[in-house]
């Protein structure tokens, strides 16, 4: 699970990213308004901590265009304003959640598990689902009934990523910057090369789930 940390502090921003990444998340992080706004409207992260106050661009602004994008990614604002006015108006304009600063890393896991919850089956955070198939993240093994192949790590993370995104055409783009990263290099056949073997495991077995190339817009997971 990817999330990105919208944060001006930056000894806060590497607080929560080292506190993250030690809970298994992989972390982006970005210090300025408009260059967040950028990275949230790629739709690469599965949660974003948003912070209020900005240089570049106010958070709440960030937060507008995104729902005015049709980027729907859940966000937490991260703040110093505790007033219950300005939660409530943090909240009216689309954030799932809102923590106060100061506040304890426990809290803050606490409020990130119950946001995905809305989302994700959190009974097992690791174990994916899609139709007779299931994928578990934390051993990187790709199950049908007795049926189970185990992935290489940027396989898994591929797959992860389109496990998490059943049914939506996902742009080169969004795969590229969710499993290799938002300043990622690599050529376009490298993504072809992974998306090809992900193939070849999948027509090993006897399922109907396919990842579909979708003519000038990307792929999708899907069923035959």
């Amino acid at each position: 699970m990817r999330i990105l940390i919208i944060e001006d502090d930056a000894s806060l921003a590497e607080l929560m990213s080292y506190a993250l990444e030690a809970e298994g998340f992989a972390i982006d992080i970005c210090h300025d308004g408009s260059e967040g706004l950028l990275l949230a409207l790629q739709a690469l992260h599965d949660i974003i901590l948003l912070d209020r106050m900005l240089p570049g661009l106010p958070g709440e602004n960030i937060l507008k265009r995104m729902r005015q994008s049709n980027v729907m990614t859940p966000v937490i604002f991260i703040t110093a304003l505790g007033d219950p006015i300005e939660k409530i108006s943090g909240l009216d304009l689309g954030a799932d959640d809102y923590l106060v600063k100061p506040f304890d890393l426990g809290e803050l896991f606490a409020r990130i598990r119950s946001v995905m919850r809305r989302t994700l089956d959190y009974s097992n955070p690791f174990l994916l689902q899609f139709e007779d198939l299931c994928f578990s993240e934390k051993e990187s093994k790709l199950i049908h009934k007795d049926r189970t192949l185990l992935l290489p790590p940027k396989e898994a993370g591929l797959l992860s990523y389109f496990f998490r995104n059943p049914g939506q055409t996902l742009t080169r783009m969004q795969i590229i910057g969710n499993v290799w990263g938002p300043d990622a290099e690599i050529e376009d056949g490298n993504l072809d090369n992974y998306i090809y073997l992900l193939r070849k495991k999948l027509s090993a077995l006897p399922t109907n789930v396919q990842i579909k190339t979708i003519h000038r817009q990307g792929y999708c997971l899907t069923t035959k």
